[in-house]
């Protein structure tokens, strides 16, 4: 295991872990010999590590794509710099430009975009998207936590876009080196082709796009749901809710987010249609690629852009619900790169500023309380929970951005502050979730853990471990973690607990003589 003060291939110096995921760990580095400081990944999976010849794969099928990628240069692409691959280490490095900027998740937590600004962002990473499969590479994880924004040239000015984290990514037209089924990338993102297994292409990636724009608009993830399974079930079976406040982007949106990849407008059609968008201007028909597309294999996710009353549920074909019996079965045995991918949370593999990053999508629950009473927050996790298994309190989605739950019992901490240690996803195992928060009690020994989909002031689908004060405000929190070493945001966050989806921006993040976010008001 790598550490602070390593030294990488005799040159690279270990100066500040980034973050880290399913498909690694990110480090600030040192170039001893250019002197300036890079992005250096250490490509590894997570535990159980494989060995033999799954592990000999793996390394073939990341070089394979590393050299592909390193071969572009384009400003909307993270830059690679270098490749290391020593038979001293067990796993290759990638050294890769260090960029300052936040992600576009950071930025999406504060505000939504425009329409027109959402159509700037998206018409810069399909670019990225066009060179990337220009050069045989599907991204496959295209999301707001992948997207990083460099500093904006002067205040106000939307910031450019680069698109990272390739560590998933899979080569076209090359034989698979995953295992058959294994699931990869972010749910509520991936294409329903995908989750079908039925063949995917750079539409699959359009799909991704298309969604991240719809967040970036509307402020809602139109397709997450409590467990990753119901996740996948949506992607597959359920309507997308037309957008309302995406304008003129709207069209474009209708067009991207249909289940048949053959009735998606290609990536030539996609950026005139972003482009008049960006520009003001209507605009021009989504006409799909040449060819008959078999228009009774599919519905599409989205109907007319003027709202409809919703239909009747539809039932679940036997198909699909086969699919989803066998996608269940897959993901419990095989999935390894959803189980370490936190947010943009202490421990998530967004926390630090990075090339690589990755987090989970914008909550699409609306202002309001849980529907029940969640356990109280344990400080003996127990090791028979399944890491599946849905907590006592689940927020339920509501069609109106008004609605509320009916039962209002305490939260166990809600409403105040507390510090915010780490957060483990709920799809890790509780074995997994159990050896972190020992790591963090040999720190904080008074750590405890709660899932954040009890409180609406947290980002779901997270065992967060935390410290429970009390705190007068969020700087006192971070007073409380930097007297113990945890001085960064990917080990110390300043988090109000509270019903409301409102208090989502009381995030008060290091360092502690200038703290970022909101780190006052409430209680």
């Amino acid at each position: 295991m790598s550490g602070q003060g390593d030294v990488v291939d005799g040159r690279f110096e270990l100066i500040e872990r980034l973050g880290s995921g399913g498909m690694g760990t990110v480090w600030r580095a040192r170039d001893t010999v250019l002197h300036r400081e890079v992005a250096l990944k250490e490509v590894r999976p997570p535990d159980p590590e494989p060995t033999g010849e799954a592990s000999a794969v793996l390394r073939e099928r990341v070089l394979r794509e590393a050299r592909a990628l390193a071969r572009l240069n384009h400003p909307h692409v993270v830059t690679i710099h270098q490749i290391i691959d020593s038979d001293a280490g067990p796993h290759p490095w990638l050294v890769m430009e260090l960029l300052s900027g936040r992600t576009l998740q950071d930025l999406l937590e504060e505000r939504t975009l425009s329409p027109r600004d959402a159509a700037r962002l998206g018409r810069q990473l399909l670019s990225a998207l066009r060179v990337v499969h220009a050069a045989g590479v599907l991204h496959r994880d295209v999301k707001p936590a992948n997207v990083l924004l460099r500093e904006a040239p002067e205040p106000g000015a939307l910031p450019s876009a680069v698109l990272t984290d390739f560590g998933i990514a899979a080569l076209q037209g090359s034989n698979p080196l995953t295992a058959t089924g294994e699931l990869i990338g972010s749910p509520e993102y991936i294409a329903p082709e995908r989750v079908r297994g039925t063949g995917e292409g750079p539409a699959a990636d359009l799909w991704s796009l298309g969604l991240v724009l719809y967040v970036a608009v509307e402020g809602v993830s139109p397709l997450r749901r409590a467990t990753t399974l119901a996740t996948l079930a949506a992607v597959l079976d359920d309507p997308v809710p037309p957008p309302v406040r995406s304008g003129p982007l709207a069209p474009v949106l209708t067009a991207l987010l249909v289940r048949d990849p053959g009735l998606r407008p290609d990536a030539e059609r996609l950026d005139a249609m972003l482009a008049a968008v960006a520009e003001g201007r209507p605009p021009p028909p989504a006409v799909p690629p040449p060819g008959p597309p078999d228009a009774a294999a599919y519905t599409p996710t989205v109907t007319a852009v003027r709202p409809e009353p919703p239909a009747a549920p539809r039932r679940r074909t036997p198909v699909v619900v086969a699919v989803i019996a066998v996608a269940l079965a897959l993901i419990a045995g095989t999935v390894v790169a959803l189980a370490l991918r936190g947010g943009d949370e202490p421990g998530g593999e967004a926390g630090g500023r990075t090339t690589e990053s990755a987090g989970p999508a914008p909550r699409d629950t609306p202002t309001g309380s849980p529907s029940a009473t969640p356990s109280a927050p344990s400080t003996t996790p127990s090791r028979k929970e399944s890491p599946t298994a849905t907590p006592s309190a689940r927020r339920t989605p509501s069609a109106s951005p008004g609605a509320t739950a009916t039962r209002r019992e305490p939260l166990p901490g809600a409403g105040r502050w507390v510090a915010q240690l780490h957060s483990e996803p709920d799809t890790s195992s509780p074995a997994t979730r159990d050896r972190k928060l020992a790591a963090v009690r040999r720190q904080v020994p008074e750590a405890q853990y709660l899932h954040s989909d009890a409180y609406a002031s947290l980002r779901p689908g997270f065992w967060v471990f935390y410290a429970p004060g009390p705190f007068a405000d969020g700087r006192a929190a971070l007073r409380f973690c930097a007297e113990r070493g945890r001085t960064s945001d990917h080990t110390c966050i300043g988090r109000f607990l509270s019903r409301s989806a409102a208090d989502l921006v009381f995030q008060c993040k290091p360092p502690l003589s200038s703290p970022r976010g909101r780190c006052t008001g409430r209680p």
